[in-house]
């Protein structure tokens, strides 16, 4: 059974070195994990020590992508300048590991005209397979209509984006997650449940602004199960926004969505997604390297899946080379030139 792992992360120098150039207001609580201690060591190394760690808990390819928060923080020119960096300097690598690596491209959504154009220039001419995306840029959202160069490129690509998430604003860690340890307050904010909630909002903005009516095509995969909202349609199908949208709140899920497990192992989420989107909506990710499972960890979650064996396959690896099948390679003329 082969495993593809889609929630797979590394970091560049130039990147970190843009981050610690950020006035303090827009750094991201990840800065310290990708600067400091055996985190920073593991992403910033594509070479042995990942594929021995891949070997060890069962992934046989990682689908490589910036960590959090990406080039979203950053001043436009600075964004600009780094993501035809960062993305070459992916395609190298999956060029010269095609079997363990593919790559989802960094964009520079403080521009987003030119994020779309190398969103393009990624899938067309990089052979990358969609890119990773944050729900905000600064204090803009991904639902704003500025973002909507982007959305229209990943549609008519059919190119998936990764939505994932990113620290809440200061003003909302402050509000919510202050508490008297600065370290507990960190992890309140981020992995504890700050990143998650706010994940989950940035879908249900998606959703409810009426991205996906305007690009119905338009693929979006989600981590760690749906970001909270899937535990909560019930409650969100009442908000009134959403009688007016094309569509039922569960078909979204359904037609435009796709959820991984991001390194939460848990075979009772696994079924509580299988149940409410199908397993064919359900791609792998082990969020590596900060939810990853050693010994054989990856490997054996899946093989103990309560699911068919067709079924465990394709959430293994067969719906996303799939849906990687139907990306538009060809160059859009509109937008290349």
């Amino acid at each position: 059974m082969k495993i593809i792992g889609l929630e797979e992360h590394f970091v560049t120098g130039e990147v970190i070195d843009a981050w610690l150039r950020l006035d303090p207001h827009w750094r991201d609580l990840a800065l310290r994990p990708a600067t400091q201690g055996e985190p920073a060591r593991l992403l910033a190394d594509l070479g042995a020590s990942r594929f021995e760690a891949m070997d060890e808990t069962g992934i046989d390819t990682q689908v490589l992508s910036l960590t959090t928060p990406g080039l979203q923080n950053l001043a436009p020119a600075d964004a600009v300048a780094l993501q035809s960096a960062v993305n070459d300097e992916l395609a190298e690598a999956v060029r010269a590991h095609p079997d363990r690596y593919q790559g989802f491209a960094a964009l520079a959504t403080p521009q987003p005209d030119a994020a779309a154009e190398e969103l393009v220039r990624a899938v067309t001419r990089l052979g990358l397979n969609g890119a990773m995306v944050f729900g905000r840029t600064r204090e803009r959202h991904l639902d704003d209509p500025v973002f909507s160069p982007i959305l229209e490129a990943a549609q008519e690509l059919r190119a998936p984006l990764y939505l994932h998430p990113q620290s809440p604003p200061p003003e909302v860690r402050a509000a919510y997650y202050r508490t008297a340890d600065e370290l507990t307050t960190a992890a309140l904010s981020t992995f504890g449940i700050g990143w998650h909630y706010d994940t989950g909002v940035q879908l249900l903005r998606l959703i409810i602004g009426g991205v996906f009516d305007r690009y119905p095509e338009l693929q979006v995969v989600v981590g760690h199960w749906g970001e909270v909202v899937l535990f909560y349609l019930e409650r969100i199908a009442k908000i009134p926004g959403l009688a007016r949208l094309d569509r039922p709140l569960l078909d979204y899920f359904r037609t435009n969505l796709y959820l991984t497990p991001s390194g939460m192992f848990s075979r009772r989420y696994l079924g509580w997604a299988a149940d409410i989107v199908g397993t064919d909506r359900l791609l792998f990710a082990t969020d590596y390297p900060f939810e990853f499972a050693p010994a054989g960890g990856a490997r054996a979650f899946l093989e103990q899946a309560d699911l068919t064996a067709t079924d465990r396959e394709q959430f293994a690896s067969g719906t996303w080379e799939r849906l990687c099948a139907g990306i538009r390679r060809a160059p859009l003329a509109d937008r290349t030139g």
